[in-house]
């Protein structure tokens, strides 16, 4: 295998997601610039039995970058958006594709400081824990929608050929608004702070289907085109996860960490009463996250 560095790529947040998509290009030969808050040696990516090191160092100057990429695959998390402006900055250049790997459906207004790239949003479908030891645990084979757009394609093209595979979708409104459903549910994880197990109760289940079902009728009302029985496969996902499987969200609550609670469960009440859909539920649920979140207390 070729580990040449591709000076043209960097991920910007080495955490769970970008931990996976650097070990999937260095796998490939492309090496990617690592950019991080915190100084590191290597990145290492569990895959069953296998480990992908990938070789570091993780930068944590932006004013140390020598010149622009073309091609930022941008892995923070929502609450770290501001410390993410400096990389973007240094980074990106007016033909730069920023890929978005953060779920959500406000990508692309919440990177504003990003204006000078090409922004695309991006749909993560693969589920990775973070490890003790500072390792990454993948657990499920990787895979990401985007729009089907040229900047989108020149994306596709760096990872293509990786173990990442990617698809351009022209209904990626609705794959996302989808994935967005998915997330809602499990701060009900959070709130409880128990892993995908507490699904099988049959009394969440009952509360997630009927949150999920809430949450279908604001992205429907968004445009997104899902159909009734999208609540019962995701809730029929997560019964079938094993009982040990987390998400990032329990992990940063676990932490005592700022949680994702605004993109993930605050849009939909957000966009419910913009758009005159009632949300019942998550105006219990989205106080309760934000208060976990952010306190005080």
């Amino acid at each position: 295998m070729n580990t040449t560095r591709a000076a043209s790529i960097a991920v910007v947040g080495p955490g769970a997601i970008g931990t996976a998509v650097a070990a999937a290009l260095h796998e490939a030969g492309r090496t990617p610039l690592l950019c991080g808050r915190t100084p590191r040696d290597r990145l290492t990516l569990q895959d069953g039995d296998r480990l992908i090191t990938v070789p570091g160092p993780v930068r944590v100057d932006p004013a140390q970058i020598g010149g622009t990429v073309e091609v930022v695959f941008l892995a923070v998390k929502a609450t770290q958006l501001e410390a993410a402006a400096d990389w973007l900055a240094a980074l990106s250049g007016p033909t730069t594709v920023v890929c978005v790997l953060q779920n959500g459906v406000e990508q692309l207004e919440r990177i504003a400081h990003a204006r000078a790239a090409q922004v695309i949003p991006a749909v993560v479908w693969f589920p990775v824990q973070a490890q003790a030891d500072g390792s990454v645990r993948l657990r499920a084979d990787m895979r990401l929608s985007l729009p089907d757009t040229p900047h989108a394609r020149v994306a596709a093209e760096t990872l293509q050929g990786t173990r990442c595979r990617v698809e351009l979708a022209a209904n990626f409104h609705a794959l996302a608004w989808r994935k967005l459903l998915q997330n809602a549910a499990a701060g009900l994880m959070v709130l409880t702070q128990r892993r995908s197990g507490m699904f099988g109760r049959p009394d969440i289940a009952a509360l997630a289907l009927a949150y999920l079902r809430e949450c279908l009728a604001v992205a429907r009302a968004e445009g997104a085109e899902l159909d009734d029985g999208v609540p019962q496969e995701i809730l029929d996902k997560f019964q079938a996860s094993p009982a040990d499987m987390g998400t990032s969200i329990l992990t940063d609550r676990e932490a005592g960490r700022p949680l994702e609670w605004d993109i993930r469960n605050g849009v939909v009440a957000r966009r419910g009463r913009a758009l005159g859909v009632p949300t019942p539920i998550s105006d219990i649920l989205v106080p309760l996250l934000a208060a976990a979140s952010d306190g005080p207390g």
